[in-house]
């Protein structure tokens, strides 16, 4: 640690979307750089569209966010310096163990038209977080516009998956959700995962360090050694080992350059 970078201000503040900060990763990950460095961080949650919105306030050093779309905009507009791999999971459909729309074992597109055309209730976010942004990706490739009674954007959802989760279990209906939200909520709930699988399910999670350029101010050191320390070693061992205690599998995978150069 350069001893000059402690003459600054010896905190971080991050923006980041809530399926990790609820699972308990960014926690951990925060709490470990405080340890080895000093440097605290200080992070507020919220779905990827908002994170991504908060920072363009320039009152952020730093973003966690999930929806590649989302984050190039934000880059070209001027607002985050780049895209750095950190970590990955996959989005499952989940629904009632009865299966109502019978699509277990079927094809994502599939799986999709036979919940409209069956009209078995689904579960929306509906608002432009990086599940949202993924449910609509999947709609759109497979053709389909996602209307009716039976398509329910749900007014909670800006609460996140948990909650979304939460709530599609007590209208035992289906969604799009995270494995890592469904896993550490697994006991509490009685829908499972039915679709699972295909490559346009991965849910890849990024850190955007935010533009000194535009806002001179934000703590552009500090943010690329807490980027650094998540891409380390060190950093990607806690994610990739991080609940497996618990649940018996992989919440997240490590995804960061370092990494996959290590395992080379």
């Amino acid at each position: 640690m350069n001893s000059s970078i402690l003459d600054q201000d010896s905190k971080i503040k991050m923006a980041s979307t809530i399926g990790p900060v609820d699972t308990g990763i960014v926690g951990v990950l925060a709490e470990k750089f405080e340890e080895k460095t000093g440097i605290s961080i200080e992070y507020e949650k919220a779905g990827t569209g908002k994170a991504l919105n908060m920072a363009k306030t320039g009152c952020f050093d730093l973003v966690i966010v999930h929806a590649k779309a989302l984050e190039e905009k934000f880059i070209a507009e001027g607002y985050g310096e780049e895209r750095i791999a950190v970590m990955y999971n996959d989005f499952v459909i989940i629904g009632p163990a009865s299966d109502p729309a019978q699509i277990q074992g079927l094809s994502l597109p599939e799986a999709l038209e036979k919940i409209k055309n069956k009209g078995t209730k689904f579960i929306s976010r509906g608002d432009m977080s990086g599940t949202h942004v993924k449910e609509m990706e999947l709609w759109d490739n497979a053709g389909i516009n996602p209307t009716g009674a039976w398509y329910v954007v749900w007014e909670g959802g800006a609460k996140g998956n948990s909650a979304t989760l939460k709530y599609t279990d007590e209208q035992q209906a289906y969604t799009i959700i995270d494995r890592a939200t469904y896993l550490s909520l697994k006991k509490d709930i009685t829908i499972v995962p039915l679709v699972e699988g295909d490559d346009a399910l991965l849910n890849f999670i990024s850190v955007i360090p935010i533009s000194s350029q535009k806002f001179p101010h934000v703590n552009k050191q500090l943010a690329r050694d807490f980027i650094a320390f998540l891409t380390s070693e060190e950093g990607q061992t806690i994610i990739r080992d991080f609940k497996q205690d618990i649940y018996g599998e992989p919440l997240y995978f490590p995804n960061s350059d370092e990494w996959h150069k290590l395992k080379k």
